[in-house]
């Protein structure tokens, strides 16, 4: 399976997140207590797992979410922070992400990658989050359209 066409169309999303990618920095405090915040114990560690570029991205989308849908569960702000990651599985730097876009399913940590969506979703299930954070986490629900909004804003 090659990437989503939504990806491609969309062209100006990777520009702009590779840009932003650059930068190792962490999330600034106060995003990192907001963000801890509206996690469980299991799934801040989860959180922290996640790289700091990925942690500062996670961060503005779950704040797009609460700005798109302002009556937003805990659970549901929990999704959008944990959007990405089953990320942490392929191991892949910003320029092994930018090739497994570019390529596809080629080889092990690529296809993991291209389905961080499934690994994230059984990891926050094993963290034992509730089921509407894994449903966000692996695309699946009524409130999916709107978190990938966010992310692509």
């Amino acid at each position: 399976m090659s990437t989503p066409s939504h990806v491609l169309l969309k062209p100006h999303h990777l520009v702009a997140r590779f840009f932003v990618s650059l930068s190792k920095r962490p999330p600034d405090v106060a995003e990192e207590v907001w963000a801890e915040s509206n996690l469980l114990p299991r799934e801040v560690a989860l959180w922290r797992r996640m790289s700091n570029i990925d942690r500062r991205h996670s961060a503005k989308v779950a704040r797009r979410f609460v700005v798109a849908r302002p009556g937003a569960t805990r659970a549901e702000i929990a999704g959008a922070l944990l959007h990405d990651v089953g990320k942490i599985e392929c191991g892949l730097g910003t320029w092994g992400r930018v090739a497994a876009s570019v390529v596809g399913r080629r080889g092990r940590r690529f296809t993991l990658y291209h389905d961080h969506e499934q690994i994230g979703a059984d990891l926050a299930e094993a963290a034992e989050s509730e089921p509407d954070t894994v449903d966000l986490i692996a695309e699946r629900g009524p409130l999916f359209e709107i978190l990938h909004a966010c992310d692509r804003a």
